[in-house]
């Protein structure tokens, strides 16, 4: 019976991060194929990981793989964000699907520098309106 678990993790990890080449290869744009490395692929290694612990059983063993885990779950989103962000700062192109872009009325592409909230919606109170007799 437990080969039949660790086998079937092994098979879903592996297919899981099958999917998460396929979306390098297959997707549009930057931030749909990090999307798609961070949750197909972090999954896919817990998925091989659990399947490791479950194998050896030794105490060892399975205290690094669910310390790997931890650490994938920990930093895979983080490291994602970070390239993400980066690519949109240098000037990656977004895929013309896009609906909404949030970084656009915050970002100054030419000092490369975000805007707070508060600053975006300070300013848009102090702008006059159009039709602003003032």
């Amino acid at each position: 019976m437990i080969d039949a678990i660790k086998g079937t993790l092994i098979i879903a990890g592996g297919l899981f991060m099958l999917l998460a080449s396929l979306g390098i290869l297959r997707l549009p744009d930057l931030l749909t194929r990090m999307h798609a490395t961070t949750k197909a692929a972090a999954l896919g290694v817990i998925l091989v990981m659990l399947a490791v612990a479950l194998h050896f059983g030794d105490v060892g063993v399975v205290a690094r793989s669910f310390a790997i885990i931890v650490f994938i779950l920990m930093t895979a989103p983080v490291a994602a964000h970070v390239i993400g962000r980066a690519g949109y700062f240098v000037g990656s192109k977004l895929w013309s699907g896009t609906v909404k872009d949030e970084l656009r009325p915050n970002y100054d592409p030419l000092t490369h520098e975000l805007k707070s909230g508060l600053e975006t919606e300070a300013n848009a109170r102090r702008q006059p309106k159009e039709n602003d007799p003032d």
